[in-house]
Order: structure tokens, then C-alpha cells, then sequence
């Protein structure tokens, strides 16, 4: 009996096509996400927010530094970034010089574990344990990124509070160190967000849980995340197949309501996790998830619902 070999070779083409679009073309496929968010008080104008998150950058990765300096052309009034910045032992020089153009602006960050360790290869089926042992590489230069993100004016909110004027409105900001690796310190900010701030904005590279839930008990209208990649790979008509922290598939990426609003607190709790822009160097594939930067434009909480694109 002769067996038919065009199905398995069907298949094989198929993977094969699929793994060489993710590695070769999606992955660079440089996106930029928009949202509004209705947080501000009303009759007031837009306050534009530049959001990076997971360069995971390399000294190579000419193509990406040269993509996000030119975000500047954006001109948003305030950039965050959430961690995640780099994935080698020379990254620090060409990420800061990247970021050069931005560090013109108004900004304020926090740190990550790969800022902190370099990446080393891992079981990617790790990935699908609620609970796995974190395998951490050398320690890398990360002193010499955030002394070179303060230096410009940037605002270190690594387990910190702090405030910005920005385009005349007062923002009160919280952040915290990595929850993904424990070191995440909420009663170092925590307390009730600053009531006389036009917005309240907090900042935690993984978005936990435990530690979202606690911002939204002290009045923060916008928590800024990232860390998920979107799930990296994303099955069509399904989702992201992991989250890699506590925090459901629903909410993997872009702009959800986190907590509704109450009399308290008439803007509730929005929730923007940011898909990222860069992957590790041991698994450099995206799939239905191109690497992105996000502009959200925060508008007058009178505004029905949030919109979003891509370009």
C-alpha cells in the first residue's frame, strides 16, 4: 500500500513558513499602538503619553534604536518606560543613545529583571507552569542605564513616588520594582494618591495582581505595564497562550478597565499593558503580535469609551 506524503509535507511547509515569518519579518515589524483614555477632568485638553516597554535591546539591533528615536517626531508630552530595557553586557551605550531624542521630553521609568540579569536560554514549556524557578544570567550595567535616564531628568520611580508638571498639569506618578522577581515594595508608596493631581498614574513592569489591585485602592486612574510581550505567540482567534505572570489572557495587552468607577473615584482604574518591543535573545519570534510602542492620548473622563488603531 503506498502512504501519501502530501499532508506531512503540507504540514512541515506550513511550520516552516510560519517559524521564518515570526523570526524574520514580524518580529522587526515595528508597530505603533494608539488608545485614548478618558482620565482627566473634564474640559481639559490632551495630554499625549509615550509608552516603551521591553527593548530587551542588543548592540546589533540597528533597525530598532533607529525606530524608537524616531518616535520623538510623535512629540508626546510625557514618555514612560517600563523595563525590560536590555539583553547584553553592551546594550546600555546604544539603548541610551536610542532614547536620546526622547530624553528631551519629560519622562519616568522603572527597572525590570532584565535590566538587572542578563537572559540565558530556558525551556520555553517552563512558560506554561503557574510557578517556575527563575533562572537569571550575569548581572548586567544596570546602574549606568538609570543613572543615564536620570541624568536627563528622568524620573527613577523604581519603589518610589514622585510628581511632574507636564503641559501645565500637575501628575502624581507610583512605581515599583519588578513583583516578577519579588522585589516589588508597595508600602514603600504606599497611601492615597495625591488629590490635587490632574492624574494619578502608577507604574509596575509585571502586572500583578496583588500589586494592580493595591493602586486601585489608592486612587491611581492609570496603571502602565508591560512585561507579557502580549503573549509573544498568539493563536489566531484564540489569544495568547501564556501570560507569564498572574494576570488572566484577557488582559495579556493594550487598554482594558481594571476597576470601575465609583463616587470616590470617578475615572475608575484603567490598565494599559504594553505587547513590548523587543524578545529574548534565546527565542527571537513573534507571532500575531508585532513588537510595539504605544502613544495614549489621556482625554476628559467625559469621553464615552476608549478608541484605539495601528500604523
Amino acid at each position: 500500500m503506498r502512504v501519501s506524503t502530501a499532508v506531512p509535507t503540507a504540514v512541515l511547509a506550513t511550520g516552516a513558513t510560519t517559524v521564518a515569518y515570526a523570526s524574520l519579518v514580524e518580529r522587526t515589524r515595528w508597530t505603533l499602538r494608539r488608545f485614548d483614555v478618558p482620565v482627566l477632568p473634564p474640559g481639559q485638553a490632551p495630554l499625549r503619553v509615550l509608552q516603551l516597554s521591553d527593548l530587551h535591546m542588543t548592540a546589533g539591533q540597528r533597525s530598532k534604536q533607529a525606530w524608537v528615536a524616531g518616535l520623538a517626531d510623535l512629540a508626546p508630552d510625557l514618555v514612560v518606560t517600563t523595563g525590560d530595557n536590555l539583553a547584553g553586557m553592551d546594550a546600555v551605550p546604544p539603548t541610551l543613545r536610542a532614547l536620546d531624542p526622547l530624553m528631551e521630553l519629560p519622562g519616568v521609568f522603572v527597572l525590570a529583571s532584565n535590566d538587572y540579569y542578563a537572559p540565558r536560554p530556558k525551556n520555553p514549556l517552563k512558560y506554561f507552569k503557574t510557578e517556575h524557578k527563575r533562572v537569571h544570567g550575569e548581572e548586567l550595567p544596570w546602574r549606568e542605564l538609570r543613572d543615564g535616564m536620570t541624568a536627563r531628568g528622568w524620573l527613577d520611580l523604581t519603589n518610589a513616588r514622585g510628581t511632574l508638571t507636564v503641559d501645565g498639569r500637575r501628575i502624581a506618578f507610583a512605581g515599583l520594582d519588578d513583583p516578577h522577581m519579588a522585589r516589588d515594595r508597595y508600602d514603600d508608596v504606599a497611601g492615597t494618591a495625591d488629590p490635587d493631581a490632574d492624574v494619578r498614574i502608577g507604574l509596575v513592569h509585571s502586572p500583578e495582581p496583588r500589586v494592580l489591585d493595591r493602586f486601585t485602592a489608592d486612587g491611581y486612574d492609570l496603571l502602565l505595564c508591560g512585561h507579557t510581550h502580549g503573549g509573544q505567540l498568539r493563536v489566531p482567534f484564540y489569544g495568547a497562550l501564556v501570560t507569564n505572570c498572574g494576570i488572566d489572557r484577557q488582559h495579556v495587552r493594550w487598554l482594558h478597565r481594571w476597576a470601575e468607577p465609583t463616587p470616590e473615584h470617578p475615572t475608575g482604574t484603567w490598565l494599559h499593558v504594553s505587547a513590548g518591543l523587543g524578545t529574548s535573545p534565546y527565542a527571537p519570534v513573534r507571532f500575531a503580535c508585532p513588537p510595539e510602542a504605544t502613544l495614549l492620548t489621556l482625554t476628559p473622563r467625559t469621553a464615552s469609551r476608549p478608541a484605539h488603531g495601528v500604523e
